[in-house]
């Protein structure tokens, strides 16, 4: 999962960064409201932004009106310090989805976020299953027919997204967002070496590839031709 963190207190961000980085998502961050509002305008794939409302210029609710405005859905978690009744209505009446305030304990940060996902995903467990695959992201363990695999943190997340998508097609540059983010330079083939891991730990017709295009993970096994 790949999370926008809009937060102006650096060393805040740094904390939160580090508190989720066992998760297994992908967290970029942004200290700007008006850059943010500039990242969730483009084609930036996000599944969750964690926003800040003590904004520097553009704050938190502005950015928040402003995306939903635009009719972006993305679900938002909302951080503050303005702990009134009004300050809480305000924001989810502006289009939060749920609302921390500071200051609060990481593990509710984090439950609160895997909530938030999976309600996004019409989901009312967090596991991810298909095609005898268990991913369960709160103990960050998978099984294969019931035996488990050890797959590497890259590995973890980028078959979470192919199961929280099954029957999705990804571009490889989507993929490389989605698992690296902004801050790391990705090796020109590193999603196929990804691939090629997850199809070797697995079974090899997991990821179908889509020449020119991208990869699948079908939910059905396709039937062989002839």
């Amino acid at each position: 999962m790949r999370i926008l963190l809009v937060e102006d207190d650096h060393s805040l961000a740094s904390g939160i960064r580090l508190a989720l980085k066992p998760e297994h998502y992908t967290i970029d961050w942004l200290s700007d409201g008006a850059l943010a509002l500039a990242a969730l305008k483009g084609k930036e794939p996000f599944d969750a932004m964690i926003l800040d409302l003590g904004l520097p210029g553009l704050d938190g609710m502005q950015v928040l009106e402003s995306v939903r405005r635009l009719g972006n859905r993305v679900p938002v978690l909302v951080l503050t310090a303005r702990d009134g009744l009004e300050d809480r209505i305000a924001g989810l009446d502006a289009g939060a989805d749920d609302y921390l305030v500071k200051p609060f304990e990481v593990a509710e940060l984090k439950a609160r976020l895997r909530a938030l996902l999976r309600r996004s995903q019409g989901q009312a467990s967090s596991i991810l299953e298909c095609r005898g695959i268990r991913l369960d992201p709160a103990s960050h363990s998978v099984s294969y027919l019931g035996k488990p695999v050890i797959l590497s943190r890259r590995e973890f997340t980028l078959l979470g997204e192919f199961l929280s998508h099954p029957g999705r097609v990804f571009t490889r540059e989507t993929l490389a967002q989605l698992v690296y983010g902004w801050e790391e330079d990705v090796e020109s083939n590193a999603i196929e070496v990804h691939v090629h891991h997850l199809r070797r730990k697995f079974f090899p017709e997991l990821i179908r590839t889509l020449r020119g295009i991208g990869y699948v993970l079908d939910k059905e096994p396709r039937e062989k031709a002839g």
